[in-house]
């Protein structure tokens, strides 16, 4: 049963055979580091992606899977809420009516409703069990650099893009734990160095102002002139390389590249003027932050962007954790923004050719207790089992994946952890979830430290 996988080690051991090819690295003039990564790359070459881009959808503070993806209409009026189910493109299978939109493209994605975790108190934590899978129970706080990297800090490493093209946005919040709190975790380059960070475009691409000025070259420089700069670096960082670099000038290295990359492509630099959108497709997304960010997401990975990841909330208590008035907030600005943002995009990604290859992933920290609180009618953390949804890119269509019991309150049937969200979105993408990744100190961790492919989950 899918529930009771044993959980792999965090650190990858090495077997008798490992140890004799370490006897003769000296010869060679290899170091235990450069062996692994030549395994791991081994490995690498034999998995072929099914996806090309990921887009994540993070619907951060935890949305209400009894009043989205599984809702309990037979239960009790305490349990079951105010919303009332309606049919979607899947038959026999029902959401929310708020969703109407999103509902006749449920065929066309996979919606899991076993999902688990083990923190239930710190958002922070729980944002970062989902975003990378690695599950440090109730301890919160802000990033640290000990933390496992994002998967947009993963492809940035593992899969470079040839591209001209930024690699890795995230918009158009970087979310912090509480209105005063400290950026949450989930969302950085993490063990891998603040190089492998994400591009973060912190402005609302909603606004009639909007425009990345970072990307604009400083008057008096040219193109030209900025490429003998890049060769100037690249002769330096050449030379670091021979002595041998350190952490800190990895990282500046890994900026510099990045910078030299956004002020040279046309191609993302044409990406965020999303003012060259129709006003009837800027409609159709909505004309809030949420809603343009999305839109802003298609077109980066149209502009070959291999991953966009949009938070949906300022801080961490300001949109879906809906401890208060829950039923208010979904149907008054929550569920019809994200229904038109969500169902845009999978309309759009089909239209142009890139649904096949690009996954959209909706994820939360966790989901909302089956009891209704007295709190204006709230609900409150619950991570013992909550539901998300994953279209394109090498998922299932159609599948309704995991039944809850009847209340919503625990899995039924198929519990997944986000280890195995996660290991299944590297494997359509081409990365191995036992891949070898080093900290600073070259140190090696496996990708996903606890999770396994659902191979129902994918074509």
């Amino acid at each position: 049963m899918l529930g009771n996988r044993h959980l792999q080690p965090e650190n990858t051991t090495l077997n008798r055979r490992d140890l004799l090819q370490v006897g003769g690295l000296g010869l060679m003039g290899l170091t235990l580091p450069q062996l692994l990564e030549s395994q791991a790359k081994s490995q690498q070459a034999d998995l072929k992606p099914s996806a090309d881009a990921c887009i994540i959808i993070f619907l951060n503070g935890g949305p209400s899977h009894l009043d989205m993806w599984d809702m309990k209409p037979e239960t009790a009026a305490g349990i079951r809420g105010e919303f009332n189910p309606i049919a979607s493109s899947v038959p026999g299978y029902q959401v929310c009516e708020h969703l109407p939109r999103l509902s006749q493209h449920v065929h066309r994605g996979t919606i899991v409703r076993s999902m688990h975790h083990g923190v239930n108190n710190a958002h922070a934590a729980a944002v970062y069990a989902s975003m990378t899978g690695h599950d440090r129970g109730e301890i919160g706080g802000g990033t640290r650099q000990t933390d496992y990297p994002s998967p947009g800090a993963v492809i940035s490493k593992l899969q470079p893009n040839t591209k001209k093209v930024v690699q890795n946005v995230h918009l158009p919040y970087m979310t912090k734990e509480g209105a005063k709190g400290p950026p949450q975790p989930g969302f950085f380059g993490g063990i891998l160095g603040r190089g492998y960070d994400p591009l973060f475009v912190l402005k609302d691409p909603n606004a009639a102002d909007f425009g990345v000025p970072e990307l604009t070259l400083q008057t008096g420089v040219s193109a030209e002139r900025l490429s003998v700069r890049k060769k100037l670096f690249a002769e330096l960082d050449q030379r670091v390389k021979l002595q041998g670099s350190s952490a800190v000038e990895t990282g500046m290295n890994g900026f510099q590249h990045r910078a030299f990359d956004l002020l040279t492509s046309e191609a993302t630099q044409n990406a965020f003027q999303i003012s060259q959108e129709p006003d009837k497709v800027r409609d159709s997304y909505g004309r809030n932050i949420y809603g343009q960010s999305v839109l802003l997401a298609r077109r980066l990975v149209e502009a070959g962007t291999r991953m966009v990841t949009i938070s949906w909330a300022p801080d961490a208590n300001a949109t879906w954790d809906t401890h208060g008035s829950n039923f208010q907030k979904l149907k008054g600005s929550l569920l019809p923004q994200f229904d038109s943002a969500c169902a845009s995009l999978i309309s759009d990604l089909v239209e142009r050719g890139l649904f096949e290859r690009t996954m959209v992933a909706v994820l939360g920290d966790f989901g909302r207790t089956p009891k209704i609180n007295a709190n204006n009618a709230g609900r409150d953390h619950w991570n013992y089992c909550y539901s998300l949804a994953l279209f394109g890119g090498g998922f299932q269509q159609g599948l309704v994946y995991g039944t809850s019991d009847k209340t919503g309150a625990f899995p039924a049937t198929n519990p997944l952890k986000p280890g195995d969200i996660v290991s299944s979105m590297y494997h359509n993408l081409g990365i191995q979830n036992n891949s070898l990744i080093y900290d600073p100190l070259s140190r090696p961790y496996r990708l996903v430290p606890e999770g396994d492919v659902i191979s129902e989950l994918l074509t």
